[in-house]
Order: structure tokens, then sequence, then C-alpha cells
């Protein structure tokens, strides 16, 4: 394995968006996706007026579809949901709205014990020895 490269990790929906402008290398080896992420990405198509923009992310949906089976989220994503969003309002930031999905996405990395890739590290400070969080630029 190559030093430094993770054997496996969790994408969150940023990495996915801008999958194809990130280097292979900057990657763990196996990668997979939360059933958040993928919620996300459903919801994307509609979240904009643009017919090219909604074409994009229709095209994003489909192939993230074919290339991924989700991680659920379960009883134990659930029950690693609720230290982290304590972990969060510890530290005075706000872990409801919007907000809440980049932390569903965060649990589902603390129950599988793997590090989350994201291209918005600031979106999970305050996670602390809970999620691993890898920034990638």
């Amino acid at each position: 394995m190559p030093k430094g490269r993770a054997r496996r990790g969790i994408l969150d929906t940023s990495v996915i968006i801008d999958l194809e402008h990130i280097p292979v290398g900057d990657l763990p080896l196996a990668v997979a996706i939360s059933a958040i992420t993928m919620a996300e990405l459903a919801a994307g198509p509609h979240a904009t007026s643009n017919v090219d923009e909604r074409a994009r992310r229709q095209d994003r949906l489909q192939r993230t579809e074919a290339a991924f089976d989700p991680l659920p989220f379960d009883a134990d994503c659930a029950r690693a949901y609720g230290r982290v969003y304590a972990a969060v309002s510890a530290a005075g930031r706000r872990a409801r709205g919007a907000r809440a999905v980049d932390l569903l996405i965060a649990a589902t990395a603390c129950a599988q014990d793997l590090p989350l890739y994201t291209r918005n590290p600031d979106d999970f400070e305050a996670l602390g020895e809970l999620v691993q969080v890898v920034p990638l630029k």
C-alpha cells in the first residue's frame, strides 16, 4: 500500500461532485459513499431551474448510482449521530438545519470507523477524535 494512502474511506458529497477534478492518488484505495450522499445527489436536479445544470446533476446522479452501492444509514449510524451532534454542539457550532446532512454523513463514517474525505473540511470541524476528516483540494 502506498505510504499515507488509506485503504478505505467515505467520500463526502462535495468529493463526488468534483470527483473528476481530484487526483486518484489523493483518494483511498477503496471508496464508499453514504446513502445520505445519494439522497443529496437525488435532490440536486430538483434544486435548480437551469436546464443545463439540471442535466449535469442528473448525469452525476446516474453515474454515481451505477458506480456505488451506498452504505446505509442504520442503527449504528443513528447512535454515532448522537455522538457527532453532541461534539458539534459542545463546540458551539450549529448542528441543525442544512448542516445536519453533513453530520449524518460524518455519523456514517464514525459508525464504519472510516476516514471521511471532503472538499469542505470546515463543515466537519469539532468532530475531534470521532471522525478522521481528510481535506481534499
